[in-house]
């Protein structure tokens, strides 16, 4: 399972940076660059051509090599020398994020018209003293689309493979974790189900601020070219389908805002897409990555981070 460090709990340690957009980070634009101009491609890339596309978006020369830094401790990217100069490939960690990214945008999408309700629930119960292993099963709970149905008891929308998203957490019988498929029956109330388990006011809100930002003639005057404009507007996409647990459209309030969104997020990407690319391989310095991950489809139509 993808572990997005600094996108689901914060708990990566980040340079802030006054990024164009809202409450951006450095790594996660990162992660948005890799995607839709490295991934797919056998390449390293400079540190140089970082820094000069990260400047694009108002990230410091600094604060540049202190995220490449941090991603290679992270098993984020992996350095390669030629001659003086230090290029970065991705890992297989990374190609697994970018993949997972690709697919919300590009295959699953944020709107489930999907007939039925097929739910997983998860019940677990954790020792008292197990505070890192509760945070952590509750990160990635939320990431794969689980909300808290009651004390213990989570919910989520998708036939979702638990024990891949528990696997490496070390829990043991003490945890005391079950798993069952369900579909709902009377008298339940999903609509209550779902306000419940779910913060659909906060959802909702991202999916309005992107269309308040990004749905007009000319989004982002102030950027200096389509890259600049790419680079933020697929970074806000990500950060807001990642916290979307894709809820049944059926159960959701009248005139919710994600399948606009998302049609403004594919539109101004076709809009973007050649400019910036062509920016970006100006800019990019790179050499043939001699050991480079496997899995790297080579499909890079849609690649996003």
């Amino acid at each position: 399972m993808p572990n997005i460090i600094d996108e689901r709990d914060g708990v990566a340690a980040q340079v802030q940076e006054s990024l164009p957009g809202p409450g951006l980070r450095s790594q996660s634009v990162m992660f948005t660059f890799l995607g839709d101009h490295v991934y797919g491609h056998p390449l390293c890339v400079f540190s140089g051509s970082f820094i000069e596309v990260f400047a694009r978006v108002g990230v410091s020369e600094e604060a540049t090599r202190s995220t490449l830094s941090r991603m290679v401790a992270r098993g984020l990217l992996r350095r390669q020398r030629h001659g003086r100069r230090v290029y970065f490939g991705l890992t297989l960690r990374t190609v697994e994020i970018l993949k997972d990214g690709r697919r919300r945008i590009w295959h699953t999408g944020v709107v489930n018209d999907v007939p039925g309700d097929r739910w997983t629930l998860i019940g677990f119960s954790l020792p008292e003293s197990w505070q890192r292993q509760r945070h952590e099963l509750r990160s990635r709970l939320i990431w794969a689309g689980f909300g808290p149905l009651q004390n213990g008891l989570w919910i989520s929308p998708a036939e979702v493979d638990v024990e891949a998203v528990v696997r490496d957490l070390d829990l043991g019988p003490d945890a005391n974790v079950k798993v069952f498929s369900a579909e709902p029956r009377e008298p339940t109330d999903m609509e209550r189900v779902i306000r419940d388990a779910y913060d659909l006011d906060g959802l909702g809100g991202r999916y309005r601020d992107f269309l308040d930002r990004w749905d007009r003639a000319d989004p982002m005057p102030e950027a200096p070219d389509h890259l600049a404009r790419s680079l933020v507007m697929l970074t806000e996409w990500l950060r807001i389908i990642r916290t979307d647990p894709r809820l049944p459209v059926r159960y959701l309030p009248r005139g919710w805002p994600a399948g606009r969104a998302q049609r403004v997020c594919h539109t101004l990407h076709e809009r973007f897409r050649d400019e910036a690319r062509a920016i970006a391989a100006r800019l990019m310095d790179t050499v043939p990555d001699t050991a480079g991950p496997a899995g790297q489809d080579g499909d890079s139509r849609h690649t996003l981070a």
